[in-house]
């Protein structure tokens, strides 16, 4: 169809969704299990070829599923081909953006999906970039590249940014729920992307006054975020001063309210990690320096967080010296080295430095993730992954757990194979008062975050 996304009551539009990662495959899946007829376009036929059967790389729950009914209704597939973008209505740019050692945008596969893609747009098409860049990219990079010298954005095409706000696990429902935030180059493609989220994910829509201002949003959630845990982590440690629970200390601030809510102090941890709150917050500092402004506030965030798995490793080796265990004789094993529970991301993963920093103590540090990919996790590490619970904690003096999977919430610790007494070093579990209690019954020593 060639009618304008934005007609009310018009037909549903076709949706080309360019670079199929993680939130690309996500966001394809659940347009067209809302029934809009979607294809996926990616340079990497090995990725194509795996969404076409169905079977996603990414752990994200439900993904797997909506894929195989879009694909069994006839609502969804996958192609290396670009020209495939030519028949969609709406194209929507979902392309990695990483940031350099610097902070700037590492904008190579951007770049490469605008050029190709100003071969191939047609007019009357809306283009949306979901990608997340620093202020100013939608308007000075990505619309002169698609305009190719053929066409103009904003005259023969429509152009509009969307920020990427999911989370890893929990992103097939977010997707239904969360609000989308748009901003366009113009009223009419303000206009236009309103009306197409509003079909293609029936969710809130807000609209933005600029392109600028919708790509602010994205960096300020991650900047809050990032600096909230590392308010958490640093509490957490004064905490430790004191022998005093932060989990409790958190639970009662957060009961005051303020503003239109109430405070809400996330969760200490033993690092952050992911593609996004490891990144934005460096895009937010690198744009403002470019402009002569000093941002603080989130370069010290990110090197609080940054701090963490090197703070979690010296947690275990002093508790290691407490126990009278020599480093260079004992045995840590790791329980769960993605960077978040329940997901088998590795990227910026905080169980790398964990692993590291005690490696380089002597310890002998033995691996186990029933998520993710175990290449993967040999490629990281340097460390052949354990297949089994028991295989990684056998005689070991610490059990370390930096991500609560759902095959680690029914551990049987009163029968697991450790050295006695044992260390449980709470990195990411967040186990409450009955549970270590429990622990310190079954002979283990606890240590937590802040606890």
């Amino acid at each position: 169809m060639t009618e304008d996304p934005s007609t009310p009551g018009g037909p549903d539009p076709c949706v080309a969704v360019v670079g199929t990662g993680w939130v690309g495959s996500c966001l394809a899946a659940a347009m067209a299990d809302r029934g809009l007829d979607v294809v996926g376009v990616d340079t990497d036929a090995g990725r194509v070829a795996e969404l076409n059967a169905g079977r996603p790389r990414f752990a994200e729950p439900g993904l797997a599923e909506q894929i195989g009914r879009a694909r069994a209704a006839g609502r969804l597939r996958f192609t290396t081909d670009g020209t495939a973008v030519s028949a969609a209505d709406v194209v929507v740019i979902t392309v990695g953006t990483p940031v350099g050692d610097d902070g700037s945008l590492a904008d190579d596969q951007l770049r490469a999906a605008c050029r190709s893609l100003g071969d191939h747009i047609r007019p009357g098409q809306l283009v949306v970039l979901k990608s997340t860049v620093p202020p100013g990219t939608t308007r000075g990079l990505v619309a002169p590249l698609l305009e190719g010298g053929r066409m103009r954005a904003g005259v023969d095409f429509l152009l509009a940014f969307t920020p990427e706000r999911l989370a890893e696990s929990t992103a097939m429902a977010e997707l239904r729920r969360l609000p989308i935030v748009v901003g366009g180059l113009d009223e009419p493609s303000t206009a236009a992307a309103v009306a197409f989220w509003r079909r293609a994910l029936g969710v809130t829509v807000t609209a933005q006054d600029s392109l600028e201002a919708a790509e602010i949003v994205k960096l300020a959630d991650n900047w809050w975020i990032d600096l909230n845990i590392a308010l958490a982590n640093e509490l957490a440690k004064f905490c430790d001063l004191y022998r005093v629970d932060v989990l409790d200390v958190i639970a009662a601030a957060n009961a005051i309210p303020k503003g239109a809510g109430y405070v809400n102090i996330l969760a200490p941890s033993a690092g952050v990690g992911g593609s996004c709150l490891t990144k934005d917050p460096w895009m937010v500092w690198r744009s403002a320096r470019q402009r002569g402004l000093e941002i603080h506030s989130a370069r010290v965030g990110r090197e609080v967080n940054d701090a963490m798995p090197a703070y979690t490793a010296q947690l275990i080796l002093d508790g290691l010296a407490e126990a009278g265990r020599d480093p260079a004789g004992s045995v840590v094993a790791v329980l769960g080295v993605a960077y978040k529970n329940n997901t088998a991301d590795l990227r910026e993963t905080p169980a790398r430095a964990v692993v590291e920093t005690l490696a380089k103590a002597g310890v002998e540090v033995r691996v186990h993730d029933p998520v993710a990919d175990p290449a993967e996790v040999a490629e990281l590490l340097g460390i052949r992954p354990c297949r089994t619970v028991d295989e990684a904690v056998r005689a070991a003096d610490c059990v370390a757990i930096l991500a609560l999977h759902g095959e680690f919430r029914d551990i049987d610790f009163a029968n697991l194979p450790v050295a006695r007494p044992c260390l449980v070093l709470d990195g990411r579990a967040y186990y409450p008062k009955a549970t270590i209690a429990k622990l310190r019954r079954l002979g283990f020593r606890y240590r937590g975050i802040g606890r």
